[in-house]
């Protein structure tokens, strides 16, 4: 699925790993099912670090992106390509340990966040917008145990997106959260007044 110049690009960036992470799948019989695991596979195989395993979750097709033994609640519902591949590829890294390119203070504040909090966020692959937005919400799922984070390709679940006009989507706890382009600044604001609301 992956052209050989992505590919080459792919292979040195999973060099930076720092530790194992498993993918493990939701998969059925329609054919975005059998994209999903081809893409799952040819990634795995590309690093002794990286494995494939399947699981039943709430979207299929869909996979969470996992240390060993431990849920990072991130989580992608469709196929992450076009403009959210990067965020694929971040998720891996972060997910093995790789520290992340942001300011200690960010970091101190997603770890200091109390609650429990579950966000989505619905999105195209063609959307320019939408990766930011799922990059700072992943990396908020890696850092604090307490909040999730799942990529909804719209495309794939259209009667789950049926009615929204507008992506980035981001819900939280099942609440519309917010729309468009939002740092991860923005995300932190707004997620504390959501906490100190309940």
């Amino acid at each position: 699925m992956l052209n050989a110049d992505l590919k080459q690009q792919l292979k040195q960036l999973l060099e930076l790993m720092e530790g194992n992470v498993e993918f493990v799948a939701s998969l059925g019989s329609d054919d975005k099912s059998k994209e999903l695991k081809e893409l799952l596979t040819e990634i795995s195989d590309m690093s002794p670090r990286l494995s494939l395993s399947e699981k039943s979750l709430k979207r299929t097709p869909s996979f969470s992106v996992n240390r060993p033994g431990e849920e990072t609640g991130v989580t992608f519902a469709g196929i992450p390509l076009g403009h959210e591949f990067n965020s694929l590829v971040l998720a891996i890294l972060q997910v093995s340990g790789r520290a992340p390119k942001e300011k200690q203070s960010i970091i101190d504040q997603i770890k200091n966040l109390e609650g429990s909090f579950h966000f989505e966020t619905f999105i195209s692959l063609t959307c320019q917008k939408c990766p930011d937005v799922v990059q700072a919400l992943n990396l908020m799922s890696v850092i604090n145990p307490n909040i999730t984070h799942s990529m909804i390709d719209g495309a794939v679940f259209r009667e789950e997106s049926e009615n929204i006009m507008a992506v980035p989507a981001v819900f939280l706890n099942g609440e519309e959260f917010g729309n468009g382009r939002m740092t991860i600044q923005d995300i932190l604001s707004k997620t504390r007044q959501y906490g100190r609301c309940i």
